[in-house]
């Protein structure tokens, strides 16, 4: 396993990410505990999860999850950099939502109550928040870190433009800020090259791409199967939308004798702006045959090809839409 800095920061972790929003839902909580016992055989050391994760009102199933596991010992919790996030509804009251200040400091204290631990290493907001103004969410985060329960603040879901209100107040308030932006990017899905990634680049933010195979768009969604995501009402839209360029994608990776998943995320990894894609395996086997993907090293001519059949915006604004 290869370790990178999140970011500018001086945090090195692994170059993928075990995402743990199927712990609960997907995943028992044997087999969870097992998928993680291994991700640290296999050198990850980044885990990321939310408050919100198990998807029951208030409980944050997939925290008690981690928690449960910390709990055991050998060194698990000191061997993981642990991430989760804030905004998601936590209860029907007025103020078990979003970013005020009230809301980050009650829900950091119950997160680090169900993960079982005294501190976060990378305290995520879930989405941009934009009925809170940035010097009260900074004020909160600054309190939090001052009191060693939050080490690093990252973001999820924010367009460029937030990234760059947030880290010029985080400046002038003398404050770390963002080391990082966890959003959507994956082949198909590409939006943000044109601004998010440019101001990830240009304030140091590491980039930390979710659904890296787009739902099992990528990976080889062509292929007959009656169960699992594929089988989505859902995703049989997106693929019919999609089926000359996926028709394109999967014969391309038959040619190159690899698997359209392995693909998908070897060519995130090839990516400067990624840090690390968050992987969310269901089962053991899923963990195990996403370490492909770690050993590929993808040709100019295969990446000029994929660049052919998943265009994306092309290129950074303005240039991708002007002179």
């Amino acid at each position: 396993m290869n370790y990178v800095h999140l970011g500018r920061s001086g945090l090195k972790v692994s170059r993928l990410c075990l995402g743990t929003m199927n712990f609960g839902p997907m995943a028992s909580e044997s087999e969870s505990f097992t998928i993680m016992d291994r991700a640290l055989e296999l050198g990850m050391n980044f885990f990321d999860t939310a408050d919100v994760y198990g998807w029951e009102l208030g409980e944050g199933i997939t925290e008690q999850i981690l928690g449960r596991w910390f709990a055991q010992g050998g060194n698990r919790r000191e061997k993981v950099v642990l991430a989760t996030k804030v905004f998601g509804r936590m209860g029907e009251w007025p103020n078990q939502s979003r970013l005020s200040a009230l809301h980050i400091k009650r829900a950091c204290e119950d997160s680090l109550h169900r993960l079982q631990t005294d501190h976060i290493d990378l305290y995520q907001m879930h989405h941009v928040d934009r009925q809170t103004p940035w010097e009260e969410i900074w004020q909160a985060m600054e309190q939090l870190h001052r009191e060693g329960k939050v080490l690093y603040i990252g973001s999820s879901n924010f367009a460029g433009w937030h990234l760059a209100q947030a880290q010029e107040l985080a400046k002038q308030r003398h404050f770390l800020g963002l080391v990082s932006e966890q959003s959507l990017y994956n082949l198909n899905d590409r939006m943000i090259e044109l601004e998010v990634i440019p101001a990830c680049k240009a304030y140091g933010i590491g980039l930390i791409p979710w659904s890296p195979v787009a739902r099992g768009l990528l990976a080889g969604a062509l292929q007959p199967t009656t169960t699992g995501r594929r089988a989505d009402e859902d995703l049989q839209k997106t693929i019919e939308k999609y089926r000359p360029r996926l028709e394109a994608y999967e014969q391309l990776c038959r040619e190159t004798g690899e698997a359209p998943a392995h693909i998908a995320l070897a060519w995130l990894l090839h990516q400067k702006a990624v840090t690390a894609p968050i992987i969310g395996p269901r089962t053991l086997d899923q963990l195990n045959g996403t370490m492909r993907a770690l050993e590929l090293t993808l040709s100019t001519d295969l990446l000029q090809k994929l660049d052919t059949i998943f265009p994306g915006p092309g290129g950074p604004a303005p240039e991708a839409y002007a002179w």
